[in-house]
């Protein structure tokens, strides 16, 4: 099967093992495409992308516009700040109007959960999440998975910890899903207050202890704790957070293998974990980084093949 089963993505829940796979299978070929000279492709010259950002974003924004100039796609950005939202507009007349421009496709960042499902629902236009409130970043996911399969040869049977504010973090929710489809355990550490209530309905269990979590894994995915998303104080400080959850190398050492080492961004150095940890060898945050390309490339190709001219 070289279709994807879905027309939008909006999230992992609704894909397939298979259809992870495809996508996988695409970048391969994207990741060949990027390291050559010449980067770029005429392969979606005919289509025309909006990129509507509701929400502050620096790497998923430029991933996303550079994986569309690879494909020699036509760009429209969108800033709220800078819109008819600052006068009272709704968001589906924002939308509609920029869809009325004869947009095919849109990669949406919304502040709030289900907006482009609410978007998806509304609009004719391919709908791509880039990130909802603390519901899914699928795009994220996506990259995280692909970047462990090709560090450890195979997500299937592998250990993934996951580790920091998972209560607010839609990238954990959207590994999670990626992860256990493609075969992985997946476990997740951190203070309690910053763990939701009923992880273990997701089949995921909580490590209270980093050093426990760290020997258990194979790949720790290292969150921030996003206070922006905070509206209570959850841990008492970021000082005694990183004492006792955050990844140094005094930690790894005492541990009795190599583990790799990823972290989604933006990096807080010094709380979550320190620079001479993602500086390391065993980090892959900067291959995280070139593999988002491929696979936004990857998911651009696909779901455009949906759109009829």
């Amino acid at each position: 099967m070289n279709r994807l089963t879905v027309k939008n993505l909006l999230g992992i829940k609704q894909l397939t093992e298979q259809d992870i796979n495809l996508i996988f299978k695409t970048a391969d070929n994207f990741i060949k495409i990027i390291n050559k000279p010449i980067k770029k492709v005429p392969t979606l010259r005919d289509i025309t992308i909006a990129n509507l950002f509701f929400e502050n974003s620096t790497r998923t924004k430029l991933s996303f516009e550079l994986a569309e100039k690879r494909l020699s796609s036509d760009i429209i950005n969108f800033s709220s700040s800078t819109s008819s939202l600052q006068k009272g507009e709704s968001l589906i007349d924002t939308v509609n109007n920029i869809i009325a421009m004869k947009v095919d496709m849109v990669v949406i960042r919304h502040p709030n959960a289900g907006a482009s499902d609410f978007i998806a629902k509304n609009v004719n236009s391919v709908v791509i999440n880039a990130g909802d409130g603390s519901h899914e970043h699928p795009t994220q996911a996506l990259l995280d998975a692909y970047s462990i399969r090709n560090k450890l040869g195979l997500v299937e049977n592998k250990n993934i910890l996951i580790v920091g504010d998972v209560l607010h973090s839609r990238v954990a929710l959207s590994n999670i899903f990626c992860l256990q489809k493609l075969g992985a355990t997946v476990k997740v550490c951190g203070p309690s207050t910053l763990i939701p209530r009923h992880i273990h309905t997701l089949g995921v269990e909580h490590i209270a202890d980093l050093k426990d979590g760290l020997e258990w894994c194979d790949v720790v995915n290292i969150l921030r704790i996003q206070l922006e998303r905070q509206n209570v104080k959850y841990i008492p400080t970021l000082r005694e957070y990183s004492m006792y959850y955050g990844v140094n190398r005094e930690i790894l050492n005492s541990i009795n293998k190599k583990i790799v080492i990823m972290h989604p961004g933006p990096i807080n150095r010094g709380i979550e974990v320190s620079s001479d940890v993602v500086d390391s060898k065993q980090s892959i945050v900067l291959d995280q980084v070139e593999n988002g390309v491929a696979i936004r490339m990857a998911v651009l190709y696909l779901l455009a093949s949906k759109i009829q001219k």
